[in-house]
């Protein structure tokens, strides 16, 4: 037979257990964003990293989420207006942290993307040729030397955007542009359009990215902000992330991508 104090030390346990054990506030539907990018997702198959990463926070959150495609700069305009809940696959800044949130599973690196016949071999002789023309996606934002050879190179008029990455890849191929900057999920799409061929890849000498999801300050109370936070969290320590990784990667790359 317990005790007073043990059955007093019981109920306490107990009740820490079920106050940890409180998950999202699912009283209201919620909304998240997919951007086409590669591996993250792809409108054409429907599928992608972001896809099966949101597609498991819906099933441990319980909540009921719609998810729709959205081109980034207009899920960074509607997660600061609060009018969408979350995104995937975001990387903070200053401007971004008066407004959004983030909770991380992912780090990766940036890289230049220039063709072979524009005689780049490092970021220097992209930045200094005036002829040469970058590509970007409108509203992205990348590692340190990528964001400065942005910045750099639209105050002088030479920077091309896109809403998306095909576009990119035509402007590269018919030699509008003579760079761009990707990332490892843009890997495969390079040997399908035989892009490879006629460029090669440079890297950056900076520390990886970390990115994750995405949620607005207007839209997700700093407590329910947390509890999200948790579930990315969980995903990470029990290895679904890194799980979902190696279904597009090789073991070896997703476990530098999601071990961070």
């Amino acid at each position: 037979m317990l005790t007073r104090c043990a059955l007093t030390w019981l109920i306490t346990i107990c009740a820490c257990c079920q106050a940890h054990a409180v998950g999202p506030d699912c009283s209201r539907p919620m909304t998240l964003a997919l951007h086409d990018h590669g591996l993250l997702y792809s409108a054409a198959t429907d599928s992608g990293i972001d896809k099966d990463v949101a597609e498991e926070l819906i099933r441990r959150s319980g909540c009921k989420v719609t998810v729709t495609l959205m081109a980034r700069a207009r899920i960074w305009q509607l997660i600061e207006s609060g009018a969408l809940d979350f995104s995937l696959s975001g990387i903070r800044n200053a401007d971004r942290d008066k407004f959004a949130a983030f909770a991380w599973y992912f780090s990766n690196k940036y890289y230049l993307l220039a063709r072979k016949d524009a005689g780049v071999h490092s970021l220097a002789d992209f930045a200094g040729n005036d002829k040469l023309q970058l590509g970007v996606i409108r509203s992205f934002r990348y590692s340190e030397s990528g964001n400065t050879l942005v910045d750099t190179l639209q105050a002088s008029s030479r920077l091309s955007q896109a809403g998306g990455l095909e576009p990119l890849y035509q402007a590269l191929m018919l030699n509008h542009i003579q760079g761009m900057l990707i990332e490892p999920f843009d890997y495969p799409t390079l040997g399908e359009k035989k892009i490879r061929d006629i460029t090669t890849i440079i890297a950056f000498n900076d520390p990886p990215v970390p990115h994750g999801l995405i949620m607005s300050k207007k839209a997700v109370s700093p407590a329910e902000q947390e509890k999200w936070r948790a579930l990315v969290n969980a995903m990470r320590a029990d290895g679904t992330t890194r799980r979902i990784f190696e279904k597009y990667f090789d073991p070896d790359l997703a476990a530098t991508l999601v071990n961070f």
